[in-house]
């Protein structure tokens, strides 16, 4: 099976399908606490979950490719419990903390095995990964501001929905989701216009200072000013990036970790501290200047991008990020191709790790194909 067989199946011949994956068998020997989910395993839950999605009034209004992000989150959305469930000491009751971050990168490298396109993936994946916290908006200090931030991660109309199935997909009249609070985070997301679309931040440094400083004001209008402009690459070795460069920054300075590893006689596996630090000199050199410059490194964390992306907004760069994300098969073959191949194997292991950028990132996200 792969992904346009898929969304052209029926919802039967879809879960048919999943009954026979190893991450589907897991979920069926996955216990639930009874309390939340008298209905039983984890995938007796999930099939209940995508049962309800085409009963849901909205359903016929969807297109075909909403309706099968819709029913591939659904498939997906607890997948990770196997991997996350235990029994409290304390309480004797079961429990799968951050099954849904662990779920997101799980249904990742599910739908990049089946050829799924990389922008309908990271719409399911993001849908994964936050598909609980509508039912505990309440419990937030600032509700608000919380439907706004997801808002530039998930399209809050198919989130709503899915959480309506996801609600009523269980036997218990007991649920930690009631639907009169998932109304209330529609509500919200509709009276701050970000219902079906993100929040209209009234520029790209407005959308960037939300994000990037500790009591973000949501209605700062800050002047855009910059001193230069930094181009992130981000992707995995053999992904192409180099290649990006030579067609489309021909112009700029390159500071590259690769680069760097060379003329300090560094070997990947190595410590890679001495790297960075000449690195970010390198970089501190060109902010200073007020230079335009590209940075080219796998990038491939949110937490390792940030590190990156924290030096460049202190000097007041503009700061935009190109991910590259060809095939795997595709990656191999260039990588293979390098003066100094990366093993394979550890090629495999870092995309099963991949986070590609979001919006919530930089000034300007590009996923060029």
């Amino acid at each position: 099976m792969n992904w346009q067989t898929l969304t052209t199946s029926t919802l039967e011949e879809i879960l048919n399908w999943a009954a026979t994956q190893p991450w589907c068998q897991a979920m069926s020997d996955c216990a639930q606490d009874a309390q939340w989910h008298a209905e039983g395993d984890v995938w007796t839950h999930t099939q209940l979950v995508c049962r309800q999605l085409p009963q849901l009034t909205e359903w016929a209004d969807l297109s075909n490719r909403e309706q099968s992000i819709l029913i591939f989150t659904a498939l997906l959305h607890d997948a990770a419990k196997p991997l996350t469930t235990q029994l409290d000491s304390e309480t004797g009751r079961l429990r799968s903390p951050k099954h849904a971050v662990k779920g997101e990168f799980l249904a990742r490298n599910v739908l990049r095995g089946l050829g799924c396109d990389l922008e309908t993936r990271e719409i399911i994946c993001r849908l994964v990964r936050y598909h609980g916290r509508p039912a505990f908006l309440l419990e937030k200090p600032n509700p608000e501001q919380e439907v706004i931030s997801l808002s530039w991660l998930v399209n809050h109309r198919l989130l709503y929905l899915f959480t309506l199935a996801d609600t009523r997909g269980r036997t218990t009249d007991s649920t930690s989701r009631p639907e009169e609070h998932l109304r209330f985070w529609k509500m919200i997301a509709e009276e701050q216009h970000c219902f079906d679309q993100p929040y209209p931040f009234a520029n790209d440094q407005a959308r960037f200072l939300f994000y990037h400083t500790p009591e973000p004001n949501v209605h700062y209008v800050p002047h855009e000013e910059f001193s230069c402009r930094v181009t992130m690459l981000s992707g995995l070795p053999g992904s192409g990036k180099d290649t990006w460069l030579a067609r489309h920054r021909t112009d700029l300075p390159v500071v590259s970790l690769d680069d760097v590893r060379d003329d300090l006689g560094v070997e990947p596996t190595d410590n890679q501290g001495e790297v960075a630090q000449l690195a970010r000199e390198r970089c501190r050199e060109l902010l200073r200047n007020k230079a335009d410059f590209a940075f080219n490194a796998t990038n491939l964390t949110r937490q390792l991008r940030q590190r990156w992306l924290r030096l460049f907004s202190d000097y007041g760069a503009r700061i935009e990020l190109i991910y590259l994300e060809p095939p795997l098969e595709t990656i191999l073959k260039q990588n293979h191709q390098r003066a100094q191949p990366v093993p394979e194997q550890v090629i495999r292991r870092l995309a099963e790790k991949v986070e590609p950028p979001t919006l919530t990132e930089a000034h300007t996200v590009d996923y060029p194909q």
